[in-house]
């Protein structure tokens, strides 16, 4: 077994580092609402409480994180419609202002729909500064939000831009807002492209998913090729889950297939960590041993809960301590 749903015993050892996790915050300053189904209750504005009682917890802990990773989706998309977008930004990121850890932000669905990609780069949610190397930019487009980092030697973690293929944040006159339309409308003839198709195996052709370029999976290929040869731990992570199992279908990114076949071609991940499905999930790749996660959404925790956890990292696993409806896991590398 390489995980359970109970904490097994920790190693005496300390942890070599640790960080923190959270996703879909969804922060908005209105009144509580529905999903897009109205089968799940959403708490817009008591997230941003939620929010600071993670950011306590780690300002609070005995072993402060080497880092907080924000999975996406940081504010909701109802802020564009009423001019709050950057008002619920500077809320969220004045919160993260007492953050004791470096913040890498993952860029989710909600974060294209209250800012073009032009707006985000460079804004306080490009954490790709931080980047120890990322994608050849190529001029006149805008950049892919993939970078990678080493927290702790022989560990690295790898953020990927699941909207780099996708019809959200582009420019409708731009040839990758032209390309992701023809893509998607192979599979989804709803007027409405937020709707599923009918067929569940191209459920996730909808507006709220993306994919990744060729450009992306290659970069990625080529990181992971380096990580081999120095025999280190990389963990993945991204708004959209690629795992069937580790999600819903109508959650999965357009070419989740392209992207698992990349990480089973090399030895070196450990993990895939993602947001974007709220009820949150986990399986294990039975194949190569690669554990994926996906995080609990803050968005629909009830306000007396919350939804954080604290990883913990050894030689040989890590160790997820979990809050409110997050699970605890172990997680033994391959």
């Amino acid at each position: 077994m390489r995980t359970s749903s109970a904490m097994d015993p920790c190693p005496p050892q300390p942890p070599l580092f640790t960080f923190g996790l959270i996703a879909d915050v969804q922060y908005a300053d209105i009144d509580d609402g529905f999903n897009f189904t109205r089968t799940r209750r959403r708490y817009y504005r008591s997230s941003l409480q939620l929010l600071k009682n993670a950011l306590r917890s780690w300002s609070e802990s005995a072993v402060k994180p080497a880092f907080i990773m924000q999975l996406g989706d940081l504010i909701d998309g109802f802020n564009k419609p009423r001019g709050a977008s950057q008002r619920a930004l500077d809320a969220v990121l004045r919160e993260f202002a007492s953050c004791p850890a470096r913040v890498h932000h993952v860029w989710g669905n909600h974060e294209f729909y209250n800012f073009s990609r032009s707006e985000l780069v460079g804004s306080p949610l490009d954490s790709s500064l931080y980047a120890d190397r990322r994608p050849r930019e190529v001029p006149g487009q805008d950049p892919i939000y993939a970078y990678q980092f080493t927290p702790f030697p022989g560990f690295t973690f790898v953020v990927l831009d699941g909207y780099d293929v996708s019809l959200l944040g582009r420019q409708e006159s731009s040839e990758q807002y032209n390309n992701a339309m023809n893509l998607i409308k192979l599979y989804n003839n709803n007027e409405d492209l937020n709707c599923p198709p009918e067929l569940k195996c191209h459920s996730r052709f909808t507006m709220f998913n993306g994919g990744f370029s060729q450009e992306q999976l290659d970069w990625l290929d080529s990181v992971l090729s380096v990580a081999d040869e120095k025999r280190e731990r990389v963990t993945i992570v991204s708004h959209l889950p690629v795992h069937p199992d580790s999600t819903g279908s109508v959650c999965l990114a357009w070419n989740h297939e392209d992207l698992l076949a990349v990480i089973r071609s090399h030895s070196c991940v450990v993990c895939y960590m993602a947001g974007h499905a709220h009820d949150g999930a986990y399986c294990l790749d039975l194949d190569t041993g690669v554990h994926h996660l996906t995080v609990d959404g803050v968005i629909e925790t009830v306000p007396d809960s919350d939804a954080y956890g604290t990883v913990s990292v050894y030689a040989d696993r890590m160790v997820l301590a979990g809050k409110g409806r997050i699970a605890d896991r172990v997680l033994l590398f391959p």
